[in-house]
């Protein structure tokens, strides 16, 4: 199927199966999410793959127990930088410099640029421009997921500090931002068979 209509065919999924999603269709998914792009290519995010049931199980209270969580085959949480540093831009930039294969010295009014650029925000504004990079992350898995024929709910409706807690993500530098079931449709979900709905083109776009 084409691009449309694999997203004509995905919806929010509801209620999963429990079925596994195999090892190839996920990789694809996750080779997608790892292409994202973000500002700079910095990528302030760091994505877990979960499918251990007994995690999901503690993470299942933290989501106001909504099934996907432990009926999915596999939950995606896209925890976001706290901040972002200096060494986490040389990081970047030293990565940048070994797979171009040019010498490092040669990215200094790169690196000046990107860390004027964070130097101007204040917490909340980077906490808000890495949730922005999670978000492009979101989107381009959940087109993944369908091309992959591959079902996937994105959902905000969870305790952020209850999965840094449950994770152990504060003291890597990491907060849950925004997750992502994978599985498939149960065929008693009452979503799938209804018409999706979105905006008319008419009223969606504005040509100027």
């Amino acid at each position: 199927m084409s691009l449309i209509d694999n997203l004509k065919w995905r919806y929010a999924t509801k209620k999963m199966n429990g079925e596994k999603v195999s090892e190839e269709k996920l990789n694809t998914i996750l080779d997608a999410i790892q292409l994202t792009p973000s500002s700079f290519g910095l990528q302030p995010y760091t994505v877990l793959v979960i499918s251990d049931p007994a995690v999901k199980e503690k993470l299942l209270p933290a989501s106001w127990n909504q099934t996907q969580i432990v009926d999915s085959s596999h939950l995606i949480v896209f925890a976001t930088w706290t901040n972002v540093s200096a060494e986490q831009v040389d990081t970047f930039i030293a990565d940048v410099a070994a797979k171009r294969n040019m010498p490092i010295e040669a990215l200094n009014d790169y690196k000046g640029y990107i860390n004027g650029s964070i130097a101007n925000l204040s917490d909340e504004q980077k906490s808000i421009w890495n949730a922005k990079q999670a978000y492009i992350a979101l989107g381009i898995g959940l087109a993944a997921a369908a091309e992959q024929q591959v079902d996937a709910t994105p959902m905000e409706g969870f305790v952020p500090a209850q999965y840094n807690e449950i994770l152990g993500l504060t003291e890597l530098g990491l907060t849950a931002t925004v997750i992502m079931a994978l599985g498939y449709r149960h065929e008693g979900d009452w979503l799938a068979p209804l018409p999706k709905v979105r905006r008319d083109k008419d009223l969606l776009f504005k040509f100027i």
